[in-house]
Formats: structure tokens, C-alpha cells, sequence
């Protein structure tokens, strides 16, 4: 069974990826992933995008300069994808298959963009409240109230990518987690386990 796992920013999909590892869930973090993508289409991204983008001591790749290059700029953002997004589905393919038929997690913020996407038996979706995911984000980013708006509102019709999979006659299930308080997120979660391994009587 192949499970993805998304969710909203700053709504702590890499905590509950941590705690699927935890319970033996091999898991993939695709976000890392794209960051090994970029390393290995260096040449290509100096090509397209200037000796601007790298890091003055070490010559690799600074992802923040890079982003700052595509941010706002959806002709620039597509160039970057089509150098880095083969890349990454195939090194993504690699680990799937490497897995050897486990049940295994495809963790990603993308997850409607990842090569796994359809190949997807069921998809969890981490769910925090607007305030709850601001102060996170105002803690881990300390960016401007300003700038993390604009990260919020970025990501308006997320859930869509999701229900229309289902409507295109593509069935999976999904699990939301509430991920507020610790405990009944663990609960929540082995309820989630329970239900996919078919060991869950209760409806």
C-alpha cells in the first residue's frame, strides 16, 4: 500500500510523518528530496538562472537566492520544474520501488504534483487551525505577519487537488488528522492505522 501524506504549511505533516516512521512506515520526504534534485541539475540551473543563485563559499546551489529569482514569476517558477521535477519523480520511483512491496509514505507539500500521486491507495491530510498554523509559522519562519499571509493565501484550493481525484473516478480514501493536541493525534493516527489495515470493527 503506497499512503501520501500532505498537508496546509506550518500544519505539521513532518511530525506526523515522524510519528508513521515511529510506528514502521518507511517514509519518503519528498521536500527533502527536491533539495538532492536541485544538487544534481546544478549546471542546468546556472545555465538557466545565472551564477546569481549559488553560494559564495561552497559554489552550490542556495535555494533562497534561487527562490527569490522564481517568487512571483510563474514563467521563472516552470523553468525551475522542468529542470528539477524529473529529477525528482525519478529518484521518487527509485525509492518506491527499493520499498520491496512495504507499505510505505510519500511525504509532500506538492503531493497532487508528486509521480506518486496517482499511484496513491489512500491520502492523509494534517489539519491545523488558522491561528494555531500562524503562530507555528511566525515561531519557525519568522517572517513578517505580511509575508506569511501571502503564504497562506498562496495556498487557497488546496483541498481541491484531493476531492478531484475522487471525482475523476480515481478512489482513494482520506484521512484528516487534526494535528492540535499531541495525544489525540497519536490517537487519531493508530485509528488511521487500524482503518487501513482493516483491523478497525468499530465503523
Amino acid at each position: 500500500m503506497l499512503i501520501g501524506l500532505t498537508g496546509l504549511y506550518c500544519s505539521g505533516k513532518n511530525f506526523i510523518a515522524s510519528l508513521l516512521e515511529e510506528r514502521g512506515f518507511p517514509t519518503l520526504d519528498v521536500d527533502k528530496l527536491g533539495h538532492e534534485a536541485i544538487r544534481r541539475e546544478r549546471e542546468a540551473i546556472i545555465a538557466r538562472f545565472g551564477a546569481g543563485v549559488l553560494e559564495k563559499e561552497s559554489g552550490e546551489i542556495d535555494r533562497r537566492l534561487l527562490g527569490e529569482k522564481v517568487f512571483g514569476s510563474p514563467r521563472e517558477l516552470a523553468a525551475l520544474e522542468a529542470i528539477v521535477h524529473p529529477t525528482a519523480n525519478a529518484l521518487t520511483s527509485e525509492w518506491i520501488a527499493a520499498q520491496s512491496g512495504k507499505t510505505c509514505v510519500v511525504n509532500a507539500a506538492l503531493l497532487h504534483r508528486s509521480i506518486a500521486f496517482d499511484r496513491l491507495d489512500a491520502i492523509v491530510i494534517v489539519k491545523a487551525g488558522f491561528a494555531t498554523r500562524l503562530i507555528r509559522a511566525r515561531k519557525r519562519d519568522r517572517l513578517t505577519w505580511i509575508e506569511l499571509i501571502k503564504r497562506f493565501l498562496r495556498q487557497r484550493g488546496f483541498s481541491s487537488h484531493y476531492l478531484k481525484k475522487n471525482a475523476d473516478n480515481k478512489r482513494v480514501n482520506i484521512y484528516n488528522i487534526n494535528n492540535t493536541v499531541e495525544k489525540n493525534v497519536r490517537k487519531q493516527l493508530d485509528r488511521m492505522i487500524r482503518l487501513l489495515q482493516g483491523t478497525d470493527c468499530k465503523g
